[in-house]
């Protein structure tokens, strides 16, 4: 939920991502990669000033919906 509200209004670099969340980079790209498969947010390259390669993360717009057969079907798949 941090990573996803951090994303509204701005898409962000995942070094800025992880020093603003204070997480460590290989656990943000864990959670990002995540919500990535699942639609919630798209990362592309961008190159820096200096040449260095740089994964930029925005969020798409969605809403959720959690009912009880919701609940009880992630948990099945478990």
């Amino acid at each position: 939920m941090r990573i996803l509200a951090m994303l509204v209004g701005e898409p962000m670099h995942v070094s800025e991502l992880a020093r603003r969340l204070g997480m460590s980079r290989p656990l943000l790209y864990m959670h990002l990669t995540k919500l990535e498969e699942a639609g919630f947010v798209t990362g592309h390259l961008e190159l820096s000033d200096d040449g260095k390669a740089l994964k930029c993360f925005t969020i798409h717009p969605f809403s959720l919906t959690i009912d009880q057969k919701t609940i009880v079907a992630a948990v099945a798949s478990e």
